[in-house]
C-alpha cells in the first residue's frame, strides 16, 4: 500500500513505473494494469504510462548513457524511464520531477535506490543536450520501435514506413461515432461547438476532434448519442453495410464498437461472439449505452459445432487477433510485447478464423475481413492466400488504411461468396 498523497506527482510516478514494469515483464495492457490505481490519479497515471511506452527505445537509450552498468531491478528501471519521459515532456519543471522521483524511489526496496534515482536524473539535465545530440545520430533510438518492426515496415511500405513510425510514436487522435439512431451528426457537432470543442466530420458518422476530451465532457454521452471510435475503425460497418434485417454475425466482437456501429445503421438478427466472458460483459455494456441489443455469446468461433444453430449467415465481420501493428500509438506496450515470429503466428490463427466461418456464409453472402494491423501477411498476403485456396471467394473491396492525424491503420477485405 502506498503512503504517498494520492494527488502526488510522486504516487503517479510510482504507480506508473509499478504498470511499466509489469509489461517488460510480459503483462500487457489490456490485463487492466491501471485497474488498481486510484481512480482520482488514473489520468495521470495513464499518461506517464502510455507516454514512457512509446518512448521506450528514447528513454533506454538515455540510461545506456547514464548507467555503468544495467539495473537488475526492473521497477527502479522503470521508474528512471517514466522520470525521463516527464522531465522532457515538462521542462518548466524538472526540479520537481526530480524531488517527487526520489520520494517514489522511497517506497522501491526499503529506499536503497533513492540516490541512484536522484544521481542519475540530475545527470541527465547535466548532460541533456549532449545525449539529445548523440541520440540523434541513431536511428533506432530515434524510431522508438524494435529493430524488426522497422525492417517489416521498411519491406512492406518502403515509401511510407519513416511516416508510419512518426505517426507509431505520437499520442493519438480522438475520433467519435454519433449514434444516427438518436440524432444527426450536424446536430451533434452544433452541441460540441456550444461547449467550444472543436470537431470536424469524418466518414459517415464520425467526427475528428482537435484535441481529446474527457467522456463525462462530451454532451449525451452516458445517454448513448456518442461513442468513441476511431474513424478507421468505422470503416467496418461502412465496408459491410448489411442490409435491415439480415443474419450477421461479429465473430470476434468485443469490446463492441464494430458491433454497436452495425446496430446503429440497421436493424439486425445479430449474434457477437468473444472468446472470454469478461470481453463480452463489456459488449453487453456497450450495447446497453447505447439502447441497442443483439445476442452476446461467449464461443470460440473456430469451432462452430459449439454455438452454432445450422443457419447460413448473410453476413460476417471477421475482425481477427493481429499485431496490432496499425494501433501501436494506442498499444504501445505493443512494440515492446510481441515478436517478429508472432506475426506468423497470428496469420496462422487467422487462416484458421477465415477457413471456420467461411462454411457458414450463405452464397451470395458476405465476409468482411478485417484486422489494426499494416504487416502484410496479415492481410493482402493472407487474403491472396485464401481466395487461391478457397473456391468461389470473390474479392468485393480491399483497402490498406496507414495511420495517419485522423485515424489509426486498418486493413479490410470485403469478401463475397459465389456459387
Amino acid at each position: 500500500m502506498s503512503r504517498l498523497p494520492f494527488n502526488s506527482l510522486a504516487y503517479a510516478l510510482r504507480e506508473a513505473a509499478r504498470i511499466d514494469a509489469a509489461v517488460f515483464a510480459g503483462q500487457s495492457l489490456a490485463d487492466n494494469l491501471l485497474g488498481s490505481v486510484d481512480p482520482q490519479a488514473r489520468p495521470a497515471v495513464q499518461d506517464l504510462v502510455y507516454g514512457s511506452l512509446r518512448a521506450f527505445g528514447r528513454g533506454d537509450f538515455f540510461l545506456s548513457r547514464l548507467l555503468e552498468r544495467p539495473l537488475a531491478v526492473d521497477e527502479v528501471r522503470a521508474l528512471l524511464l517514466v522520470a525521463l519521459y516527464r522531465l522532457e515532456t515538462r521542462p518548466e519543471a524538472v526540479h520537481t520531477v526530480v524531488d517527487q522521483a526520489v520520494s517514489a524511489a522511497g517506497e522501491l526496496l526499503h529506499g536503497k535506490f533513492r540516490g541512484l534515482v536522484n544521481g542519475v536524473l540530475r545527470s541527465f539535465l547535466r548532460q541533456q543536450e549532449a545525449l539529445t545530440a548523440a541520440l540523434a545520430a541513431d536511428g533506432l533510438a530515434v524510431a522508438q520501435h524494435p529493430d524488426w518492426w522497422l525492417r517489416q515496415l521498411q519491406a512492406a511500405w518502403p515509401d511510407d514506413w519513416q511516416r508510419i513510425v512518426a505517426a507509431g510514436n505520437q499520442a493519438p487522435p480522438m475520433g467519435l461515432r454519433v449514434n444516427r439512431r438518436r440524432l444527426v451528426r450536424a446536430d451533434y457537432l452544433a452541441r460540441l461547438a456550444a461547449i467550444d470543442i472543436a470537431a470536424t466530420p469524418v466518414g459517415e458518422d464520425g467526427l475528428a476532434l482537435a484535441r481529446p476530451q474527457a467522456v463525462d465532457r462530451l454532451p449525451g454521452f452516458f445517454d448513448g448519442l456518442v461513442s468513441v471510435q476511431d474513424p478507421g475503425a468505422q470503416r467496418a460497418a461502412e465496408i459491410l453495410a448489411p442490409a435491415p434485417g439480415s443474419r450477421v454475425l461479429d465473430a470476434c466482437a468485443a469490446p463492441g464498437g464494430k458491433t454497436a456501429h452495425l446496430l446503429e445503421r440497421a436493424d439486425l438478427d445479430l449474434l457477437a461472439l468473444d472468446l472470454k466472458p469478461a470481453r463480452c460483459r463489456r459488449i453487453e455494456e456497450a450495447l446497453g449505452r447505447l439502447q441497442l441489443s443483439a445476442r452476446v455469446t461467449a464461443a470460440d468461433c473456430t469451432r462452430p459445432e459449439r454455438w452454432w444453430d445450422g443457419r447460413p449467415f448473410d453476413a460476417v465481420l471477421a475482425d481477427v487477433p493481429c499485431t496490432a501493428s496499425g494501433v501501436v500509438r494506442r498499444n504501445p506496450d505493443a512494440k515492446w510485447l510481441r515478436r517478429e515470429a508472432d506475426i506468423a503466428s497470428f496469420a496462422q490463427a487467422q487462416k484458421r478464423i477465415l477457413g471456420a466461418l467461411w462454411p457458414l456464409l450463405r452464397p451470395g453472402g458476405k465476409l468482411l475481413y478485417a484486422t489494426c494491423s499494416v504487416f502484410p501477411a496479415e492481410n493482402q498476403m493472407q487474403i491472396a492466400a485464401f481466395a487461391a485456396a478457397q473456391p468461389g471467394v470473390g474479392i468485393v473491396h480491399e483497402e490498406q488504411l496507414l495511420p495517419d492525424a485522423q485515424h489509426d491503420g486498418f486493413f479490410y477485405c470485403l469478401l463475397e461468396k459465389r456459387a
